[in-house]
């Protein structure tokens, strides 16, 4: 079995075993990166490859998969002339979390835990879920109070255990990381494990072979966590390092106006999360992370790329939801947030895509 790549701590560099279960850094407890420098392959070999995201093989960190359900190769439609939408609500669990919890469960299939653990505000846990299921191992899903019935119900006829915290998504997070900590426990953390990123950054690898080898001047994406965001700056990344790749995109970073943090680090030309930023409910709640572990990786991916940040008001991200759902595009509120911010917004004649993230039948119509 071909050994896992080691991980390492992006903010002191100490360095964990490919094979350990150790989830986070032991000096300073923050999220590890991947020892991994793959050279993707060129867009004329990839014809004839099976019709998966395991089709970018060589930008993987793991071989062949045994606990794939197809993920993967979503539609790209347009919306305007300017901007298109990644539908990648049409995964096998209904949401782009498919991406990165399929290499969560290969990794957890490989360590022989006792049980998998994961925190979740809903789309995260119903993938590791199904991929767990998948692979037949145990999973505990801490979330928050409040989390849509849809989800909950979801995760557990995949035959995942919800373990409801009374608390926000911060509580729910605390209560995995302290499970995580009990012997043989593997934690399938969308935040810390870097293999995630790995699988999520499979959506540019897509977009590009789906635009003939290139890629559009913005991507817009959602941030809570920035899983989706970080995975597309690794994808990007790649191909250019490769030679595959002219031009870098804008990478501009969305969030709810009621739970901003990110945003608010921005307006201040902030390295990291500054202060105390209050919350207020959102139609977003898949991106309602008020302090995300990765903050740093972050400003600095969307600082590098010459993008910027934007927020969405509650009004907005119900209009949007509605104008798509008008176009026969019936996703979750939080996966309204890009469209939202670009709806309106004159591009100057810039290509975009923004990614349509989770169905709408998980959590319904956002009601005023």
């Amino acid at each position: 079995m071909t050994p896992l790549p080691d991980r390492y701590c992006p903010a002191d560099g100490v360095r964990v075993p490919g094979d350990s279960l150790a989830w986070c850094c032991p000096s300073c407890h923050g999220p590890l990166d991947l020892d991994f420098t793959p050279i993707p392959a060129p867009l004329k070999s990839l014809t004839g490859r099976v019709n998966s995201l395991w089709r970018y093989a060589e930008t993987l960190p793991l071989p062949a998969p045994t606990v794939s359900l197809g993920e993967g190769r979503t539609p790209l439609v347009t919306l305007t002339d300017e901007v298109s939408a990644k539908l990648d609500y049409l995964m096998p669990t209904l949401s782009f979390k498919d991406r990165g919890a399929v290499l969560l469960a290969e990794v957890g299939l490989r360590s022989g835990p006792r049980r998998v653990v994961a925190d979740s505000s809903g789309n995260a846990g119903t993938a590791i879920a199904a991929y767990c299921a998948r692979a037949r191992l145990p999973c505990t899903v801490y979330v928050p109070l409040g989390t849509s019935a849809k989800k909950l119900e979801q995760t557990e006829a995949h035959g995942a255990r919800p373990a409801v915290v009374d608390g926000d998504r911060e509580a729910a997070g605390r209560a995995a990381r302290r499970a995580a900590n009990e012997p043989d426990t593997f934690y399938a953390s969308h935040v810390y494990n870097p293999y995630f990123l790995h699988g999520t950054k499979t959506y540019v690898h897509e977009l590009w072979e789906d635009l003939g080898g290139r890629l559009p001047e913005v991507l817009v994406l959602p941030v809570g966590n920035g899983t989706l965001l970080l995975g597309a700056a690794l994808a990007i990344a790649e191909l250019y390092r490769a030679g595959l790749l002219n031009r870098r995109p804008a990478l501009w970073a969305v969030q709810a106006a009621a739970v901003a943090p990110l945003a608010h680090a921005w307006e201040q030309g902030a390295q990291d999360l500054t202060g105390t930023t209050t919350a207020a409910p959102t139609y977003a709640e898949g991106i309602a992370v008020l302090r995300p572990p990765r903050a740093r990786q972050i400003l600095r991916a969307v600082r590098d790329s010459g993008g910027t940040f934007l927020t969405v008001t509650e009004d907005q991200i119900r209009h949007a939801q509605l104008d798509l759902a008008s176009r026969g595009l019936y996703v979750e509120s939080t996966s309204a947030v890009c469209w939202a911010a670009v709806r309106d917004r004159p591009l100057g004649g810039k290509s975009a895509v923004v990614p349509l993230c989770g169905a709408g039948l998980k959590s319904g119509l956002a009601r005023p």
